[in-house]
């Protein structure tokens, strides 16, 4: 019960993420977005940023596209874009 009172708590402010994030990565265009960037640009922990990733990739507004770039550490990570981007 504790669980599902925090995620009604945090509604708001995960759709207001969800936003923020699908802006960034339309704003990007073809470059797109990886998970480190969105941290970055939303100041966002790792965690929810990925979480609300997988929402959006969940509701079909955003995919992996097929291009990789290097996080702050130097791994290799996933670009999302949106659906509109051929």
């Amino acid at each position: 019960d504790t669980s599902i009172a925090a995620a009604k708590r945090a509604q708001p402010r995960a759709a207001g993420d969800r936003e923020r994030i699908l802006a960034l990565i339309r704003d990007a265009q073809y470059t797109g977005a990886t998970c480190d960037e969105i941290e970055v640009a939303c100041g966002l922990a790792h965690q929810t940023a990925s979480a609300r990733i997988n929402d959006l990739m969940h509701d079909g507004k955003i995919r992996v596209s097929i291009g990789r770039r290097p996080t702050r550490s130097g791994a290799m990570s996933r670009v999302y874009i949106t659906q509109e981007i051929p």
